[in-house]
């Protein structure tokens, strides 16, 4: 099960730059408990950003990922205290929800115009994501679907905040709620698929067409918000 969900995930990560998390996290969290879930989600996460920058790095826009990087930083803290005191069913219904009706205000034509405000406000919310339950994508998918961002340039920019970003959320989880060891040995057991999903995912990534790409991003927002719903209840 662990290796059919790392591979889904990892092939829509590595063609979309954003699904990890969104399709990862749900079901990580169906077989693990919900610390343990979010930490294999942080872990795996990381090495598809590392593997996939090796390649794609030179597309990154720097200063949008600047601006991301210095709005997260900001809601890291807030999210940690989430992740350590609040019950994750309230979090996931709140955040299932928001995601679902900006996802309908997306399918609707309803555009966002990028302003620097707005990068920074857009990396806070995924900041506070991020250590609040591992999953940094849905704002970053709802900004730049709705400003219409040239996808090369959104997939690897989020990827290259995505390393930072996972890397301090995990240090930080790590460093104030521990950790355990089934998480090491499950994310070590996951790396084939993972690779595996990335390489296919490269290959996938040519063929996608604008159109096709926003679809699939508004599919991957409603069954991330309507899962988490779902499993708050």
């Amino acid at each position: 099960m662990l290796a059919i969900v790392v591979f889904v995930a990892s092939l829509l990560q590595a063609s979309t730059g954003f699904g990890f998390s969104i399709i990862g996290t749900p079901f990580l969290l169906m077989i693990y408990p919900a610390h343990t879930a979010i930490q294999i989600n942080i872990i795996l996460s990381l090495c598809i950003s590392v593997f996939m920058l090796l390649k794609i790095g030179k597309e990154v826009d720097k200063p949008l990922m600047a601006r991301l990087i210095k709005g997260s930083l900001v809601m890291l803290v807030p999210g940690l205290l989430l992740y350590l005191y609040m019950d994750i069913r309230v979090m996931k219904l709140v955040i299932g929800g928001l995601i679902v009706l900006l996802t309908l205000l997306l399918i609707t034509r309803f555009t966002i115009r990028q302003t620097s405000g707005r990068d920074y406000l857009t990396g806070g919310v995924s900041g506070l994501l991020t250590t609040s339950i591992g999953v940094p994508g849905p704002p970053l998918l709802l900004y730049f679907a709705g400003a219409g961002t040239e996808k090369s340039k959104l997939r690897s920019t989020t990827l290259a905040y995505y390393l930072l970003v996972y890397s301090v959320s995990l240090g930080m989880q790590i460093g104030f709620g521990g950790t355990e060891k089934q998480v090491w040995v499950s994310s070590v057991a996951a790396i084939p698929a993972l690779l595996l999903g990335t390489v296919c995912g490269q290959l996938v990534f040519t063929r996608f067409s604008p159109k096709g790409f926003r679809v699939l991003s508004y599919i991957l927002l409603l069954f991330s918000g309507v899962y988490l719903i779902i499993t708050s209840l």
